[in-house]
């Protein structure tokens, strides 16, 4: 009886563990943030008033809509996700995909909301600030 050959047996199933690792780090990553949604907002829309990244007239609006884009990652699919993030992919070397997304939101979306009067920082210095607040509620090992 004739064997079947597979020549990259090996590297399908290193693949396969990584992409099963990948998976599995991101439901737990989902999970805890739907524990923490709304500290996590209300950490990140403090964090960047007070480094001076975002000035808004409303701090409540502002911790609203970062919970509402929080929410939305919570239902989006992956493609969306990935969609949403495409042009700040290359932003850092290895990004949460949380941080990231709502990097990205802010830069897009939020800038045109009625609260904002404006953002100041930089692309990099807003994905460091929101990153640092979900950092203490989401651990990624």
């Amino acid at each position: 009886m004739a064997r079947e050959y597979r020549p990259n047996a090996r590297e399908s199933a290193v693949i396969s563990r990584l992409d099963h690792a990948k998976e599995s780090q991101r439901y737990h990553a989902m999970n805890q943030l739907r524990q923490n949604i709304e500290e996590i907002a209300e950490m990140i829309s403090i964090k960047l008033i007070e480094e001076r990244l975002i000035e808004t007239t409303s701090k409540t609006d502002l911790a609203g809509q970062i919970q509402l884009a929080l929410q939305t990652l919570l239902d989006s699919e992956e493609f969306e996700v990935q969609y949403q993030t495409a042009n700040l992919r290359t932003l850092v070397q290895r990004p949460n995909f949380i941080s990231l997304y709502v990097t990205a939101f802010i830069l897009e979306k939020l800038i045109d909301h009625k609260c904002i009067v404006d953002i100041f920082g930089t692309d990099e210095e807003i994905y460091w600030s929101v990153n640092k607040q979900v950092n203490k509620y989401i651990h990624l090992d």
